[in-house]
């Protein structure tokens, strides 16, 4: 395990690895920052987007699709964008309003067809949503009753579609149709309710096992396909988020994780807090599906 940048996000979340470019983006939530790192020479950038962020995509060009929350708590709407990674400037795609109050954006991914996938954190449980942004410029509302719609995923043969509900302390499985990018009826797949640990981001490797980060767990669990536990990856860190394969032949798998609302004790126990990591592992893993930009381009 290697911490590959030290840099102490209040939230650091959705990590994206562009395999055209080499480089890795990742979001700091509660900063307002995407950030773009070049595992070659250890540089850092970032885009400050004013206002929280809380998922990217990559594009076909030189723009990432990112998920916005705009306003201030109780009242907030979503909004994805694309933002021009050479100029910095956003271009505003698609408005979300949300059905319940005190809600925001959070984690999100493409599915293999290019759909994005657009999760939404409620503090009333029951209250947040699923989101699929097509390329038209069409949303549609996937699944409901949610309450911290986190950890995305879809198995290597493209059939299953992956869920997290971190209030829940649960992952779902869902048939999924690419075709039609319609999802069935979801079931527990790998339920955590007996920990004190939520299972945040998730990544799979080309065998279709599961990397799930355990927030509160100091840890990266890998699950097979049917929900077995494998091993768990121990990290310096209280509260890891989200984990991505990356490098040149995807056996680098890079690790958000987060600092906020840990108390001076725990930040002390986690010293690095909020930092970048990196583990090697043995299975590679899959690459990041882009967006596919229609009427919008």
């Amino acid at each position: 395990m290697q911490n590959v940048l030290t840099v102490r996000a209040r939230l650091g979340e959705c990590p994206l690895w562009d395999d055209d470019r080499q480089l890795l983006y990742w979001v700091d939530i509660f900063n307002h920052r995407v950030h773009q790192f070049d595992p070659a020479t250890g540089r850092d950038r970032h885009f400050d987007v004013g206002n929280l962020v809380s998922a990217i995509a990559l594009t076909s060009g030189d723009s990432l699709l990112v998920a916005l929350s705009v306003g201030t708590p109780p009242t907030m709407t979503g909004e994805l964008s694309l933002l021009d990674t050479q100029s910095g400037t956003l271009k505003p795609l698609c408005q979300i309003e949300f059905p319940h109050p005190n809600t925001r954006l959070n984690d999100g991914k493409c599915d293999p067809q290019g759909r994005f996938w657009i999760g939404s954190n409620s503090e009333t449980p029951g209250q947040a949503a699923l989101y699929r942004y097509d390329s038209d410029g069409s949303l549609q509302m996937m699944e409901t009753e949610l309450t911290i719609s986190n950890g995305l995923a879809w198995s290597p043969d493209g059939a299953t579609f992956y869920l997290t509900d971190s209030y829940q302390h649960k992952i779902y499985a869902y048939t999924f149709d690419g075709a039609s990018g319609g999802i069935g009826d979801r079931r527990v797949l790998i339920d955590l309710s007996n920990e004190a640990v939520e299972p945040d981001g998730l990544t799979i490797d080309q065998q279709g096992n599961l990397w799930s980060a355990l927030w509160d767990g100091w840890c990266v669990v890998q699950f097979t396909p049917s929900g077995t536990e494998i091993q768990r990856v121990k990290l310096p860190v209280q509260r890891p988020t989200c984990p991505i394969f990356g490098g040149r032949d995807l056996t680098h798998l890079y690790i958000t994780s987060a600092s906020v609302g840990l108390s001076q004790q725990e930040i002390q126990q986690g010293f690095y807090a909020g930092d970048l990591f990196c583990v090697t592992t043995q299975l590679p893993g899959l690459t990041s599906s882009r967006f596919k930009l229609g009427v919008q381009s």
